[in-house]
């Protein structure tokens, strides 16, 4: 029995219309003829979905019994006795009450899919099991049903149900997706316009994959190795030298130009790993294309061209972005570039040739001879002795054997001689061996004549041999000490610059580094004070204290030095030395400039609050002692006669003044110690909904604030911290909501944080100046100047930092601004949900 097809309406949201295009393709599917039937669709009570269903047969839900409940699910086994040629099944990622034939839903869509019935679903992208953590970090929800991606990809069309998260919040403020009490959370949270935006693209973009994906399999089911541009690709090879981030930046611009463009940097390694650039300037090239906005990459192969050429077809790569060469003229005739080879194997794509300042710039450098001088001349020793003591021993008992085997034996003293002393004193071993050769084992014996031409042959062979071998394995020699050379240094280097990454300002472990690297008894950090005194920073070890007394030492700036004891480094292997001393550098720059702008930024706050608390003390605490001193003045005047509504009035003026000037010292108090950091924290489960009532109680206004906080709903805060934020943020909200309207309070627990909101209907806030809303003595110019000093909403975010909390803003739907105040939950309740 064949396998039924698949089909998947996609969306990014819950709301998008996909249930709606699923049951439009059913209509379309039936009025063909097909033998379609409902199997589960959720109309979740929306008018429209409803209306769809209508005219198409529905196949009666199972009812399933669960802990003193019947609930409904897609009927299995009803379908499958149905039959029919293609079932709708809405909510692909669904768990299954326990008790139905599957955990999951999409495993019944496989059973169907499997008895050849087709089946046509719906899923949402923050269900797919690979995008469940990603989503999560975008909307702050877990979603705990999902499905496999495998089960998604394998389906034989996967359509994306599209909208604008604009028009999408539109529809929710409509009331076309949830009901009317549940239109103003879900705005405010899982439907911000930024959560939806990024589903959208999340959407696409797993499509795109998928797309490509298909388009793949094509191309090598039909073995199509041609390029097909259907978006602009481009390769472009680095070798790292200095010109690679020309390169780079050129295939950036060229993506750009083209909507979907993407563009990844190549770099070829050989295969015997012996040439190539350092690892650190990988690790450069790397950070260097994802700054421009691309990938990199690396490859293995002798053959650069074809290496380049490859990948870009693997890729499908439409454009090759490729440096110029820098070799010479001469070499380049002589034999063509790697620029040359690609352009000539290039097929359909296109190969840019892109100049630089390295033009014709060779990059050759001459070889280091890394034998030292003891070691050459043990090579010459020894290519000279030992092939005359074994040329000795073969003609005692050159009865035994012939002229290959003494040719052999002497070949194996060259090759030898070239290990131990380089390529000089294999040359000599050879010349030597050769003479020896034709004189004792030679006819005409012990003359330099050579009687059969045969031999001359054998003998000019031997030399030329015998220089080839000994070039080879002095060539093979260099390039395996210089491997271990290089990568000894990139260990410690990556070693480095993992430290520079993690750093914590360790001083101290940056010189056992070096102690550790180098087997040096001793490092230490030296700094010349004016008076010509050298004074050690840090130290490890048995450090030297002057730089007189140490066995190497290396420059850090023009007045501290990095020294070492008990090691030593040829000329050649000093660069580790300085990399350690540039890093003891940065970390004391990086220091100081961290202390600099610690202490700017403290003198500009202690400047800034200075001044907004003369402007507090001169003129809003002027204006209720003023208002205090006339009232008194006016009950204690003996020239005037008060009645009792006129004494209640000026009584009520000294008790409002009063509390204006009991809350604005409270409010400096406050702030005074949170710029101090003097505010004393102590955590404990705090009942959100009695923290709520009891702190909007004593506020004017506070009849006006609604409610709607579940009774077992906890937070670990400070309960008197807790209620002086609740009491300033509530106090805000009251003052900009119109006196008709009321302000709305509620809560609920996200993973292990609960999130109060308060939700007000005035005029709202901009979004530049949402920003500015928590720093003190602001009022955004909206608050008339004997109304406080706008300290409230700073005081109110300094104690919940303090308590381990946040605040933030967001627009309330329909109007107005809502204050999110998130705090950790106690642990056990975080647990229980």
């Amino acid at each position: 029995m064949d396998r039924g097809r698949l089909r998947v309406y996609l969306g990014a949201a819950p709301g998008v219309g996909k249930t709606y295009a699923m049951l439009d393709e059913a209509h379309r599917r039936v009025e063909r003829g097909t033998d379609l039937v409902v199997g589960y669709v959720e109309t979740h009570g929306r008018p429209k979905t409803v209306a769809g269903l209508a005219g198409l047969e529905v196949v009666p839900r199972a009812q399933v019994s669960y802990r003193g409940t019947v609930q409904e699910e897609m009927d299995l086994d009803a379908v499958l006795a149905r039959r029919p040629e293609v079932v709708l099944v809405d909510e692909l990622a669904h768990t299954n009450v326990p008790g139905s034939a599957h955990e999951k839903r999409w495993q019944d869509v496989e059973a169907l899919l499997d008895a050849g019935i087709e089946v046509i679903t719906t899923v949402n992208v923050q269900h797919l099991e690979s995008l469940n953590d990603v989503t999560e970090q975008i909307t702050g929800v877990r979603q705990r049903e999902t499905v496999p991606d495998h089960v998604v990809r394998s389906a034989d069309q996967i359509e994306l149900v599209d909208m604008s998260p604009q028009a999408l919040r539109r529809r929710m403020a409509h009331g076309n997706i949830y009901t009317a009490e549940k239109i103003d959370a879900a705005l405010s949270r899982y439907f911000r316009e930024g959560n939806l935006t990024a589903l959208r693209e999340l959407a696409l973009l797993w499509l795109a994959d998928r797309v490509d994906e298909g388009l793949e399999r094509y191309r090598d089911q039909h073995e199509i190795d041609s390029t097909w541009a259907t978006r602009e690709r481009i390769v472009v090879p680095v070798s790292g030298g200095p010109e690679s981030s020309t390169l780079m930046r050129r295939a950036a611009r060229i993506a750009t130009r083209r909507s979907g463009g993407e563009w990844q940097a190549l770099y070829v390694t050989r295969q015997d790993g012996l040439t190539g650039i350092a690892p650190d300037q990988l690790t450069r090239l790397a950070a260097k294309a994802e700054e421009l906005g691309g990938s990199f990459h690396t490859v293995v192969g002798d053959d650069a061209a074809e290496a380049i050429l490859s990948f870009a077809r693997a890729e499908n790569a439409t454009q090759v972005v490729i440096g110029a060469s820098r070799r010479g003229r001469i070499s380049t005739l002589l034999r063509p570039g790697v620029g040359e080879r690609v352009v000539i194997g290039s097929g359909d794509m296109d190969v840019h040739i892109v100049s630089h300042d390295y033009v014709g710039r060779s990059s050759f450098r001459p070889r280091t001879d890394s034998l030292g001088t003891r070691r050459r001349v043990a090579g010459i020793v020894f290519g000279v002795v030992v092939p005359c003591v074994l040329s000795l021993l073969l003609h005692l008992t050159k009865d035994l054997h012939g002229l290959p085997i003494e040719a052999m034996s002497l070949m194996v003293v060259v090759v030898a001689t070239a290990l131990i002393g380089g390529l000089a004193a294999a040359v000599v071993s050879a010349l030597l061996s050769a003479v020896l050769l034709n004189y004792l084992f030679t006819p005409p014996l012990y003359t330099l004549t050579i009687a059969e031409p045969e031999n001359v042959v054998t003998i000019a062979i031997f030399v030329a041999v015998g220089i080839a071998v000994a070039t080879v394995v002095d060539l093979a020699a260099r390039r395996t000490a210089q491997a271990r050379a290089a990568r000894s240094e990139a260990d410690a280097l990556t070693v480095l610059a993992h430290s520079l990454l993690t750093s914590s300002q360790d001083t101290a472990g940056l010189l056992s580094s070096a102690c550790r690297l180098f087997g040096a008894r001793g490092a230490a950090l030296l700094r010349r004070e004016e008076s010509g005194a050298e004074v050690v920073v840090a130290s490890c070890g048995d450090a030297p204290t002057t730089v007189e007394r140490a066995d190497m030492a290396a420059a850090v700036d023009e007045r501290s030095t990095l020294v070492l004891a008990g090691a030593t480094l040829p000329a050649s292997e000093r660069g580790l030395l300085n990399a350690y001393a540039a890093y003891a550098k940065v970390m004391e720059e990086r220091r100081l400039a961290t202390l600099a702008d610690v202490e700017r930024l403290r003198l500009a706050e202690l400047d800034r609050t200075r001044t907004a608390l003369l402007a507090a003390v001169s003129h809003d605490l002027r204006n209720p002692l003023a208002a205090v001193k006339v009232a008194v003045a006016s009950l204690r005047s003996t020239d005037v006669t008060w009645s009792p509504q006129d004494e209640a009035e000026l009584l009520e003026t000294i008790e409002e003044s009063t509390d204006r000037l009991s809350a604005l010292v409270a409010n400096l108090l406050d702030m005074s110690r949170i710029s101090t950091g003097s505010v004393s924290v102590a955590l404990a489960e705090v009942d959100l909904a009695e923290a709520v009532r009891a702190s909007i109680a004593p506020l004017v206004g506070g009849e006006r604030i609604e409610v709607d906080v579940a009774p077992d709903v906890l937070a670990l805060a400070d309960a008197g911290l807790l209620d002086r934020v609740l009491a300033n943020i509530c106090e805000n909200a009251l003052k900009y909501t119109p006196e008709s309207a009321r302000v709305r309070v509620d809560a609920d627990v996200v993973g292990d944080r609960v999130a109060l909101r308060v939700a007000d209907t005035g005029p709202g806030v901009r979004d530049h100046d949402q920003q500015r809303l928590f720093a003190p003595f602001q009022r955004l110019g909206d608050v008339p100047q004997q109304d406080g000093v706008g300290l409230g909403l700073a005081v109110a975010l300094g104690l919940t930092e303090a308590m381990g909390g946040t605040i933030a803003t967001e627009d309330t739907p329909g109007g107005g601004l809502t204050f999110v105040l998130e705090l950790p939950t106690p642990t056990h309740q975080s647990e229980a949900r």
